[in-house]
């Protein structure tokens, strides 16, 4: 006889998307609450987020990989210093198989959007089946968007001519693997990450003519990634606390970096170093093409490796231009000083839109998310998490919780931390909701504000600022300690909460504890500290003022509290 295995049961959780942020959240949720009634949408056929979509050559982590993993499943089997993509996307199929989260996984299904019902204390989505169309409802009382923040790319829309192009063109976060390069002319559009990755890989072969359409050059970093011996895994495997002591090393290395955005002596110091190692690594006919004229730092940082892209420019079959691009033609581009270049590859390495919200999602009073971004001039979130009006929805990687020199996961720990706090007392059916309120909002986003308005993210526009606004409104102003101080732990009365009285008097109880347990270790230590013959004194004079104290019976004592 055979026995079907117990649907979960419970308040249910929805995440969308199986990045790595998504499945943290699954693990941290099945392992810290024991909630199981988990379902995560993904659009695609597998885990992996970006390190599954990225596919493009040379895709690699900038941060180290130890530091750039989750805290909870370290990996001592790391086969250098930086992930390739192949090897993280590994790492995440592996954890979703350890932790047994594809049964959680509902593939090929695209969240399309989320409606807050206040009667049932839930959102109602609607969810679509990517290979037939048909969608299909759904609810959850509580959502988490995981879709992470380089999820969309970002095509140049306002470029002429950008659909008459007859040769091969697509994103560099959307490769095409089918196309051929060899003896090909190709156009890569974009100087950022993952250009700086691919064209040293693409352009090896003497047979492709490249040529990298730069808008503004980038402040470029050296780092070297090295392998791992065989000694150094055997030592992380198996000699205790060595592991987590080198990723700890890591962590503070990288936040120390976030003098570069504060200190201005540090900060001269570097920018003269790095130009020295630009000049030096690029050929001299392109040197008054690749430093930039803003101020290190208010841009991101791009990291150099090795003989990597700026000394890719000294092969002969590799070309800068930076005389800007006037339109896109049929079979090549115009650049704005009116010379044609005809190509048969075009290569997008144009980012990502950070600007909106991936999907419609609405409220209290049906206000959607877009809605809310507009009427506060930009993408706004207390702690960038949660939102006022939008009970029980969480995010990761929300507004202003970037940064530019250390690691993304760690940040999304935090907030998997801090959120997981707001989500117990629902799980364990002690509160129905919680949601942020207008004032500690809008409290934080000015003082987000206040302190960007005054760093070097003003002197430029970048993919921190959001299009056509002066609002940053994607990066942290300040280093990742300082986020992981600010969500320690919730400030409760932050937030407005629906049918939580049973989690109101568990948390009066709880002082009351607190309270009689100092009191009682006062009263220990003074007994404990005092001279011996001065303890029967003390307790005959506690018994005599006990006897004058009026009698209450024990019920009506705590009756105040129920």
């Amino acid at each position: 006889m055979s026995f079907d295995a117990q649907a979960p049961t419970g308040p249910s959780v929805v995440i969308i998307g199986a990045g790595v942020g998504g499945l943290g959240f699954a693990i941290a949720l099945k392992k810290q609450l024991g909630c199981h009634n988990i379902t995560i949408y993904e659009k695609a056929n597998d885990v992996g987020g970006t390190w599954r979509d990225n596919t493009y050559p040379g895709c690699s982590s900038d941060v180290a990989v130890h530091y750039y993993s989750l805290s909870t499943d370290l990996n001592p089997r790391w086969k250098g210093s930086h992930g390739s993509q192949p090897e993280l996307h590994a790492y995440l199929k592996d954890l979703t198989n350890k932790h047994s989260l594809r049964d959680n996984i509902e593939f090929n299904s695209k969240f399309i959007s989320a409606d807050w019902d206040s009667a049932r204390q839930s959102y109602d989505l609607v969810i679509e089946d990517v290979l037939t169309g048909v969608t299909r409802a759904a609810s959850a009382n509580i959502l988490i968007s995981a879709v992470g923040v380089l999820a969309i790319p970002k095509y140049p829309t306002t470029l002429p001519g950008l659909s008459t192009f007859k040769g091969n063109a697509f994103h560099s976060a959307r490769w095409d693997h089918t196309v051929d390069f060899r003896g090909k002319r190709v156009a890569v559009i974009g100087n950022g990450c993952s250009a700086c990755q691919f064209v040293p890989r693409i352009s090896v072969d003497p047979s492709v003519q490249l040529v990298n359409f730069v808008r503004s050059p980038a402040w470029m970093f050296p780092e070297t990634a090295t392998p791992y011996s065989e000694c150094s895994k055997w030592i992380f495997a198996h000699v205790p606390g060595v592991m987590r002591l080198y990723r700890n090393t890591l962590m503070a290395m990288y936040d120390s970096r976030y003098l570069l955005f504060v200190s201005t002596w540090a900060r001269r110091k570097f920018t003269e170093f790095l130009k020295r190692f630009m000049l030096d690594a690029a050929p001299a006919e392109i040197h008054d093409k690749i430093i930039p004229n803003y101020e290190l730092g208010s841009k991101r940082l791009i990291v150099e490796r090795g003989d990597g892209y700026l000394a890719s420019f000294r092969r002969p079959n590799v070309n800068m231009n930076s005389d800007g691009i006037a339109e896109v033609t049929e079979n090549g581009i115009l650049t704005q000083k009116g010379e044609h270049m005809p190509f048969d590859v075009i290569i997008y390495a144009t980012g990502f839109d950070t600007d909106k919200f991936s999907y419609p999602v609405r409220g209290l009073k049906g206000q959607s998310m877009e809605e809310f971004y507009d009427s506060q001039g930009g993408p706004t979130a207390y702690l960038g998490t949660t939102f006022p009006g939008f009970p029980n929805f969480y995010a990761l990687t929300g507004p202003n919780t970037c940064n530019g020199h250390t690691s993304v996961i760690f940040l999304e720990e935090c907030q998997i931390s801090y959120c997981l706090q707001l989500i117990k007392p629902v799980v364990q059916g002690l509160a129905s909701s919680f949601a942020i309120k207008m004032k500690p909002t809008l409290a934080y986003d000015s003082w987000v504000q206040r302190r960007l308005s005054c760093s070097l993210f003003t002197q430029c526009f970048s993919w921190y600022r959001r299009e056509g606004s002066k609002k940053i409104s994607t990066i942290f102003p300040g280093p990742l300690t300082l986020f992981w101080w600010l969500t320690r732990s919730p400030q409760w009365e932050h937030y407005e909460v629906e049918g939580g009285e049973k989690w109101e008097k568990q948390r009066r109880m709880a002082r009351i504890s607190r309270a009689v347990g100092c009191i009682s270790l006062i009263v220990f230590s003074n007994w404990a500290l005092s001279p011996r013959e001065m303890i029967p004194n003390t307790l005959s004079r506690f018994g005599t003022q006990l006897l004058k104290f009026p009698r209450v019976p024990l019920g009506t004592f705590f009756q105040g509290f129920a």
